[in-house]
């Protein structure tokens, strides 16, 4: 989707925010609805009878009738298609929406002339029962667009997004694979030997986010104090938000003109970022600790990267194993945990092979997509051999620098 700021008028902004509550209300009804079903009993309003009980609520409360009955439609047709993603097993249950999160709504049955350009850098967008919207128009808006999503986060920004995924990024002539290592301290190290890293807030920054939430602690619930202090800490969590975005966005774009196949790891990032609290009966162990890495994975936008990847580079990006990927040399194959001497060291105990551990991995990867490992007559890369170096300094048998 390509997503642009938003710029109403007050008067504009209370209707958009009723009709995000007329969408939220819509929503929670259908939960309601599903939530009663049990195995047994008749099966749950789908979406032809939930529009049917929509036009009967319209009709008995004024209130939603003043409305727009296709922000209201589209709410249950986007509970519909995510009640069908949870039975597809890709995602999970629709749950009930709080007011301040997940604000949004859907307009579909655009027409060409429902979105225009009024200058330069503004554009102008037709929404029901409240008129032309400008918008910030910082790049071109395909003219094939048949519906977009009005949000609004926590920072208090809204923002458009108009339902037209961009082309496919070419694939260079004579380009090369390139094997893509992500890590914590480093987001994402190449095996070109570049390392990137993810921006995030400065050190001033950091000192105000950690002010306002020790503020936070101290605000009594429910009071205006509190709100404020919320709103300043979603407005610089929204900052450090959108350099994140711009970062994958522009590293992205670059691999995917640079590089003919990219190489990353098939990390399930959804079971790497599990909380590890635990039970009362069963706490769970380093629970700070965890917590932090879960931060650190999150803030460096994994998932992401290659989900945008993906998007730029369709069939062309190729999942590997990551088994042993940080603990293999990537010059001789032998696998031996010992030889990652810090974070950012490798030296290999059999071949003396030295670099960055997470250019090492990077490499590794890339090994392992263009399956030179086994070309060569040594072991897939998710079978470890010869562990531990043989104490007279010669190479074990089988290995091969």
């Amino acid at each position: 989707m390509s997503k642009f700021r938003l710029q109403p008028s007050p008067v504009q902004e209370r209707v958009l925010l009723e009709h995000c509550g007329h969408a939220r209300f819509v929503w929670n009804l259908a939960v309601e609805q599903h939530s009663h079903w049990q195995p047994g009993r008749k099966s749950a309003p789908g979406y032809t009878d939930q529009c049917r009980q929509l036009t009967h609520a319209r009709a008995e409360n004024p209130w939603l009738a003043a409305g727009s009955v296709i922000v209201q439609q589209q709410a249950l047709k986007d509970f519909a298609q995510a009640k069908a993603n949870f039975f597809g097993r890709t995602h999970g249950q629709p749950t009930w929406r709080r007011h301040g999160r997940s604000e949004g709504f859907r307009i579909v049955g655009v027409t060409p002339g429902d979105v225009r350009r009024v200058s330069r850098k503004v554009g102008e967008v037709k929404v029901p029962k409240v008129g032309w919207v400008r918008f910030r128009w910082s790049r071109a808006v395909a003219d094939s667009v048949k519906s977009y999503r009005v949000t609004l986060d926590r920072a208090g920004r809204w923002h458009v997004a108009f339902a037209a995924p961009p082309a496919p990024i070419p694939a260079p002539r004579a380009g090369d694979m390139v094997g893509v290592d992500r890590g914590v301290v480093v987001s994402a190290a190449l095996s070109t030997g570049e390392l990137l890293n993810a921006p995030t807030l400065r050190a001033n920054e950091k000192a105000r986010l950690l002010r306002l939430q020790r503020k936070l602690a101290r605000a009594q619930h429910g009071s205006n104090r509190r709100g404020r202090v919320k709103a300043a800490i979603a407005r610089l969590k929204a900052r450090e938000t959108d350099r994140r975005k711009d970062w994958v966005e522009k590293t992205s774009t670059r691999l995917a003109r640079e590089f003919a196949v990219i190489a990353v790891e098939n990390l399930k990032i959804t079971n790497m970022t599990r909380s590890a609290k635990g039970t009362l009966d069963a706490p769970g162990r380093g629970v700070p600790q965890k917590a932090g890495l879960n931060r650190g994975i999150l803030a460096n936008g994994w998932g992401l990267l290659v989900t945008r990847l993906e998007r730029k580079a369709p069939g062309r990006v190729v999942k590997v194993d990551p088994r042993f990927t940080s603990q293999r040399c990537s010059a001789c194959g032998i696998v031996d945990r010992k030889a990652r001497e810090s974070q950012a060291a490798f030296r290999c105990r059999s071949c003396g092979f030295a670099a960055n551990a997470d250019v090492n991995a990077a490499l590794n990867i890339r090994l392992a997509a263009g399956h030179a490992v086994t070309a060569r007559g040594g072991p897939p890369l998710g079978e470890p051999v010869n562990r531990e170096p043989q104490r007279d300094g010669h190479l074990p048998v089988g290995s091969r620098c």
